[in-house]
């Protein structure tokens, strides 16, 4: 069951933000299978470890990754509840049916 979740607008326009890159969709991708390190990613994405660490923070300050530190390693998680977040968002839009017209009223 979902709780009631307020987003601010701010938080919106970060989540989108942090979507508008394929690197950072594709990590998404590579987490939606399993938690991975740092190194994993890099790998992976043929990125460098400082490149990906920027995409990462990106990620992880608009709310969609979680990460532990495990001896030298940082491993990064989905975070579901922050994509369910704009999910919601945008289920509000698509019930929209019609909107109507207004006209400007210069006086």
């Amino acid at each position: 069951m979902l709780t009631s979740i307020v987003a601010t607008p701010d938080d919106i326009a970060a989540g989108f933000h942090a979507l508008s890159d394929p690197l950072r969709i594709r990590v998404l991708e590579l987490l939606r299978h399993k938690e991975l390190c740092v190194c994993d990613l890099c790998s992976v994405l043929g990125a460098t470890q400082s490149k990906l660490s920027f995409h990462l923070k990106i990620l992880k300050e608009a709310g969609f990754v979680n990460s532990r530190q495990q001896g030298r390693w940082i491993y990064y998680s989905l975070n579901p509840p922050q994509f369910a977040l704009l999910e919601l968002y945008l289920a509000d839009f698509s019930s929209i049916r019609h909107i109507p017209a207004s006209s400007c009223t210069d006086t």
